[in-house]
């Protein structure tokens, strides 16, 4: 709110540098916030994701859970009044990647009721083939 009151007051001096730089600002605040929000429902697809290529099966509730994960994130990676996207395939691909060791980690406590710690899950796991998924259900055309 602080942000938005400096941002007016630059306005009503005519500082339109000044107020320029302040968007900028505001504008990557807001960016950095939307991939904050996709990263976390990141980190639950690829937790379900994980359990289910570690396990070899899934339930009901991991396959809600990604579908919910997924349209979450395409919700919060949709830009409505400008059009487009936040983040594109590439970007989101990034995203998951800095997602997956959190995920991971979650998920060895849960796997095999939390036998394997996250290098010993990690062994078993082909990444590349869950961050693939991954980005398959938040961007299906991007395959």
């Amino acid at each position: 709110m602080e942000e938005l009151l400096e941002l007016k007051d630059l306005l009503l001096r005519g500082d339109i540098p000044a107020a320029l730089v302040m968007v900028e600002e505001l504008e990557e605040m807001s960016r950095d916030d939307k991939i904050s929000n996709i990263r976390s429902y990141a980190k639950v697809l690829l937790l379900h994701l994980i359990k289910q290529q570690a396990e070899n099966l899934t339930t009901r509730s991991w396959d809600i859970s990604i579908r919910n994960s997924a349209l979450e994130i395409q919700s919060k990676n949709n830009r409505r009044k400008a059009s487009g996207y936040y983040l594109n395939p590439e970007e989101l691909r990034i995203a998951l990647e800095e997602a997956y060791e959190p995920a991971l980690n979650a998920a060895s406590l849960e796997v095999a009721q939390g036998l394997y710690d996250p290098e010993m899950l990690e062994n078993q796991l082909d990444r590349d083939a869950i961050l693939d998924r991954a980005l398959a259900y938040i961007w299906p055309q991007a395959q």
